[in-house]
């Protein structure tokens, strides 16, 4: 994996084309329906303050005060890692043999994206959005 990772930080600094970029991604799948997904993340320094810099367009001083310490950990040599997200709502709707995600959710949201059951979302107190640093001003 680590050759690979070396190969693949060549072909983009050789050819800077991030159209052509591959990753290492996987889905869980039962029968058609997609139950979750994950992938190997960046874990080489060099190849990730490359994507800030080169493809996310961040300058040198944005990588270091939002992800220098991401940067200083990968140089220590971070072994390749990944991860996935199962939807368990989804497992649900499959076990249930449901025809939607909202008849096996517990509070199924509205196609306003309103919560029914508590009201939600709903306002915010006044003293709520100060402890936040929050305004509100109309134009």
């Amino acid at each position: 994996m680590i050759y690979k990772v070396g190969l693949f930080f060549q072909w983009l600094t050789q050819y800077q084309d991030p159209i052509k970029t591959r990753g290492l991604h996987y889905d869980l799948v039962v029968n058609g329906v997609e139950l979750g997904g994950g992938s190997i993340r960046i874990h080489n320094a060099d190849l990730q303050r490359y994507i800030f810099t080169n493809v996310l367009e961040m300058s040198e001083q944005q990588v270091e005060e939002r992800f220098g310490h991401l940067i200083e950990a990968l140089s220590y040599g971070a072994p390749p890692h990944g991860g996935i997200a199962l939807g368990l709502d989804r497992l649900m709707t499959l076990l249930c043999n449901a025809n939607s995600l909202r008849d096996v959710m517990a509070f199924p949201k509205s196609a306003t994206g309103n919560e029914l059951m508590t009201k939600s979302p709903s306002g915010a107190e006044p003293k709520q959005l100060e402890e936040l640093h929050i305004s509100i001003t109309s134009k």
